[in-house]
């Protein structure tokens, strides 16, 4: 499946270097905004300390762009296939019978995910996972996830990146995952950064944790068991611990998926990734 997109990223005449990133990202005065462990958040209120974390976050975004942006091709192309591969052949993504998944954009340089999408899609129909995928709505960080069945149901948006259509080829509304009657089992995660110890750095949107905020809430008034969150990287993405400063609406993954293999972080995670 060929996923189209034109989104330009943005550029800069100066990029620090990633050690430079890594050193101001952890020093004291952001070691207040981050975590310890992967279920332990020391959060700030304060104004002032906030812009310093989102100042910290910009400025990794642009190291992390840069590097993506001189990744060789052929080594993407490889760190793709041992992505999608990993995944597909776990258990858990095997047993799992209903999932939330991006649609991976490559002017975006995110992980391919068109082999995982098209194996979903092309199973037979008793075995078939019920599949979720992004549909952006306004500015405000209003995203949904609507159920498909076929690439068919996919249209591009303003900005040509392949989403759902809200209606399907009846005229009736799509199913939205937080209006379903069942759970989904798991939730397959972009993003621009990621550390072993959860952390995971979007592109500054807040689409995807209003959305897991969103969907935990429901999961939990319903009684629901939390659906496995993982998030898929290239190595280039992976930094070191305390690199990435938290805010209080920042959602932690629970493992990560890289070409070298899955590194579960939650307790949930590594239970089921033993």
């Amino acid at each position: 499946m060929t996923i189209p997109c034109a989104v330009s990223l943005s550029t800069s005449r100066f990029f620090p270097t990633r050690s430079a990133i890594l050193r101001r990202q952890t020093s004291p005065c952001s070691a207040t905004a981050a975590m310890s462990t992967a279920g332990e958040q020391n959060f700030t209120s304060d104004p002032a300390h906030l812009d310093t974390i989102f100042k910290q976050k910009k400025a990794l975004r642009l190291v992390v762009k840069r590097d993506l942006k001189s990744m060789d091709p052929t080594l993407r192309s490889e760190e793709d296939e041992a992505i999608q591969r990993i995944v597909m052949e776990a258990p858990w993504f095997k047993a799992c019978k209903g999932l939330c998944a991006y649609i991976s954009c490559s002017a975006l340089r995110e992980v391919d995910t068109s082999r995982i999408l098209s194996h979903i899609l092309s199973s037979h129909s008793e075995m078939r996972k019920k599949l979720f995928v992004p549909r952006v709505e306004d500015r405000n960080r209003n995203m949904r996830m609507l159920n498909i069945s076929s690439t068919e149901d996919l249209i591009a948006n303003s900005m040509n990146i392949l989403e759902p259509a809200s209606l399907d080829a009846d005229g009736n509304e799509r199913e939205d995952v937080l209006f379903a009657n069942e759970p989904v089992d798991l939730l397959i995660l972009p993003g621009l950064a990621f550390d072993k110890a959860g952390r995971r750095l979007g592109r500054g949107g807040g689409y995807y944790d209003t959305f897991l905020s969103r969907y935990q809430e429901l999961a939990k008034k319903r009684n629901w068991k939390q659906p496995l969150k993982i998030a898929l990287s290239y190595s280039v993405q992976i930094v070191d611990e305390g690199t990435i400063p938290l805010t209080p609406n920042d959602v932690l993954v629970d493992a990560l998926v890289s070409p070298s293999g899955v590194i579960p972080i939650s307790p949930a995670a590594l239970e089921i990734c033993q």
